[in-house]
């Protein structure tokens, strides 16, 4: 049997599908919803913070999120972008930032460790709206 033959292009491609979560990029605040299976039951654990990377690498995307816990302890999770175990992603604000990855978020404590949030205006509300609900 002679194999198949597959460009680096894809095999990234490979087992993508188009995922219905809300547009999101870093320094965003989002809220992800996973299934946690403890036994032989299944529940929807709700992990809410800022995004501080994203590394888009086909059907192996991640993103990484931190929250503040409980006594001001951070927690930071990967996330698998096309993990069937991810319900959904809602977008909650935009953050204002400069940069493509927020590492240094992870040296500062208190209100210094949140993202600004970018103020938008009715049009860009609207059209990320837009953009939501025709995915």
């Amino acid at each position: 049997m002679k194999a198949k033959k597959y460009t680096r292009e894809t095999i990234m491609q490979i087992g993508t599908m188009d995922r219905k979560f809300d547009s999101f990029t870093v320094g965003d605040a989002i809220r992800v919803s996973q299934k946690i299976k403890e036994g032989e039951k299944e529940r929807t654990q709700i992990f809410e913070g800022d995004v501080i990377a994203m590394r888009k690498n086909g059907i192996a995307t991640t993103f990484t999120v931190r929250k503040i816990g409980a006594n001001s302890v951070a927690v930071e999770r990967v996330f698998p972008y096309y993990s069937p175990l991810i319900e959904k992603v809602e977008f909650l604000r935009k953050g204002k930032i400069r940069r493509a990855k927020l590492y240094y978020m992870r040296d500062r404590i208190g209100k210094a460790a949140r993202v600004a949030e970018k103020i938008l205006t009715k049009e860009q509300k609207e059209q990320s709206r837009e953009n939501n609900a025709s995915k």
